[in-house]
């Protein structure tokens, strides 16, 4: 039916986080939603360049705690951190004069991170460089990191053609539906002379953890059998006869 769903909403509770954590009610529910958005929007346009995944907004009262995820801590918090000073009273103004605190968390491989693939991608298109090229170095550079499988799609005037379409790669496993695989997801626009490109980028990553088989398989068949020797033979069916000891 041509029916879409965000990756990121349809695993919320599952495998995936609410990146706004906070209740309100009635029209401070209004004013906190497009509170959020300005922030994110202030964050997108100061961050351009800053390799920013993604914003995790909580409220607490009269307090905001507004913690980026980034793979580049340096650029963000400035020398002497003038950056987070300046961000911090600029978005206290966005919250009306609520205590703001700014949080900075490093992602370790980027090459992993869905949405910092998808920009990469994207700022390269702007470059005016190949979008096979582009992405066919996208999906390399992540699997040799070792992903499990990664799919990237370019949408739009690519190359400059007239015609709009369509491409992408994939390689190793990218499962759509199946929940519990730690699938990452990310999405970012390459602003070009022919017009707008869209790049969205799909990450299987692997577990930190296997799931490792349960110790005591051998333990609970040797119950099972010590359990069936007590209770003796088992009845006969059909009027069967019963087998002698």
């Amino acid at each position: 039916m041509g029916q879409k769903v965000n990756p990121i909403g349809f695993r919320l509770a599952v495998s995936k986080d609410w990146r706004s954590k906070w209740f309100a009610a009635g029209k401070d529910y209004a004013d906190k939603l497009h509170e959020d958005l300005k922030i994110r929007q202030y964050l997108k346009e100061r961050l351009q360049f800053a390799a920013l995944s993604r914003v995790v907004i909580e409220r607490a009262w009269a307090s905001v705690r507004v913690t980026l995820h980034t793979s580049r801590p340096g650029l963000i918090i400035g020398r002497k951190g003038s950056e987070i000073e300046r961000m911090t009273s600029d978005l206290s103004k966005i919250c009306n004069g609520a205590n703001v605190k700014i949080d900075i968390v490093e992602i370790r491989k980027p090459e992993l991170d869905a949405q910092l693939v998808a920009e990469q991608v994207a700022v390269q298109l702007e470059r005016r460089i190949s979008f096979r090229r582009a992405m066919k170095r996208a999906v390399q550079t992540t699997m040799d990191f070792g992903a499990d499988g990664i799919r990237i799609r370019c949408a739009g005037r690519l190359g400059g053609a007239d015609i709009a379409r369509a491409e992408w790669y994939r390689e190793g496993k990218v499962p759509l539906q199946t929940l519990r695989v730690p699938l990452d997801y990310g999405f970012a626009e390459a602003r070009t002379v022919y017009g707008v490109i869209g790049v969205k980028c799909w990450v299987n990553k692997k577990e930190e953890a296997e799931r490792a088989p349960s110790g005591n398989g051998g333990g609970e068949r040797r119950e099972r059998d010590r359990d069936r020797e007590q209770r003796g033979p088992r009845r006969p069916r059909n009027n069967a006869p019963a087998p002698q000891a």
